[in-house]
């Protein structure tokens, strides 16, 4: 299971990366948001956003021993991103189309801390 959630995220990441580096005003329009001015924080978070999808290729070779990078990037890392994404939404009025982000990164943090923490519990043991 785990695997199959990292290949998953690091897709995830690695396209929306991929956008914001390669079409960032296209993707913009989409959002129905500005560009970046200057560009290069879009060039920035596209960079990041495949790092941290190409990271994802280790715990999806080998899940048990790349635990703490789904940790991080899943429960730590997306969670805070759906939730800056809704607080964003509300305090400062980005737009509705923003709460996708939302949706999708919050998904993937609780599938990820599900599975992360399914798959410590010893074999055989109950609740």
């Amino acid at each position: 299971m785990l695997s199959g959630i990292a290949a998953i995220s690091g897709l995830y990441d690695a396209v929306v990366g991929a956008l914001l580096l390669c079409v960032p005003d296209r993707l913009a329009s989409l959002f129905g948001v500005p560009r970046a001015n200057p560009r290069i924080f879009s060039d920035l978070n596209g960079l990041f956003l495949i790092a941290v999808g190409i990271g994802y290729y280790l715990p999806w070779r080998d899940p048990v021993r790349y635990r703490g990078y789904l940790w991080v990037m899943g429960p730590l890392l997306k969670g805070a991103g759906a939730a800056a994404f809704i607080v964003d939404y509300f305090l400062r009025g980005s737009p509705k189309s923003f709460l996708l982000f939302a949706a999708c990164d919050g998904l993937l943090a609780a599938i990820t801390l599900y599975a992360l923490l399914s798959s410590s519990k010893p074999r055989g043991a109950t609740l």
